[in-house]
């Protein structure tokens, strides 16, 4: 693979009633049909709005388990090109209230078990031929490029864009890694931050550039967003483009 694309989904909220369904299918459509498209599911896929949680639930176009049975439906074809799974605060709600953990469920149902990591996860995903080669056993081979991505849905933050994009750059606070993707807040946003990287083994520190990626959401305006005054989001989620010949990432909406 030259060059990698990794697609985000996060905030699909499956089971609202403002739930765009046919512009997830079209994304996941687009996936299947790229060899070289893998993708990233980043918490609150479905909606999970009971009676006793926050939200609107005679808005709710699916009960619990429709949603849970649609999410698997949906994302089967591509389930082999899904590289992470995490939990969301929606479905965090059956977790709190009856130990219920529906994502890990989802997760196992798409042979996906071993992908789910429910508070986060740092990825190391190596492709590509890269420029420098080593022999073993005698042949040269490539190692490819490296890249390190640290992935969580998030918790928390304000409603004003400035919160939004400081939650986002904290999570360079948790661990080093060269790109961080972050969810929750609704709001498609990317940037790029410099950075010093020590490295020990050659006694020296060398300037790198950090990838921070935002998620949007898949809902329609309307319902509980816009009875509690939030503003209309936009569904373009950014989509990440990694080099697997030489050290290059960026994100597009």
């Amino acid at each position: 693979i030259d060059q990698l694309e990794l697609h985000l989904f996060a905030d699909e909220h499956i089971g609202d009633d403002n739930c765009d369904i046919p512009r997830l299918k079209e994304r996941i459509q687009k996936v299947k049909d790229n060899p070289n498209a893998y993708c990233i599911l980043n918490g609150d896929i479905m909606d999970f709005t009971s009676r006793s949680s926050i939200g609107d639930v005679e808005a709710r176009e699916l009960n619990i388990m429709e949603q849970v049975q649609t999410v698997i439906d949906l994302f089967e074809p591509i389930k082999d090109k899904i590289i992470c799974i995490t939990n969301g605060n929606h479905e965090e709600r059956g977790y709190r209230k009856e130990g219920l953990d529906i994502t890990r469920l989802i997760a196992m149902q798409l042979d996906k078990g071993d992908q789910y990591a429910a508070n986060g996860a740092v990825l190391f995903l190596r492709f590509g031929k890269g420029k420098d080669a080593q022999w073993r056993g005698g042949k040269k081979q490539y190692e490819g490029q490296l890249y390190t991505i640290y992935v969580q849905h998030g918790r928390g933050g304000g409603r004003k864009e400035g919160a939004k994009a400081i939650r986002l750059a904290d999570m360079a606070c948790v661990v080093d890694a060269d790109i961080y993707i972050h969810s929750h807040t609704h709001l498609p946003m990317t940037l790029k931050e410099g950075y010093y990287r020590v490295d020990r083994r050659h006694n020296k520190a060398t300037q790198v550039t950090k990838l921070f990626v935002n998620t949007a959401s898949n809902l329609n305006y309307g319902g509980y967003g816009q009875a509690q005054g939030y503003k209309p989001n936009s569904k373009d989620t950014p989509t990440i483009y990694l080099n697997g010949n030489k050290r290059e990432m960026f994100a597009m909406l």
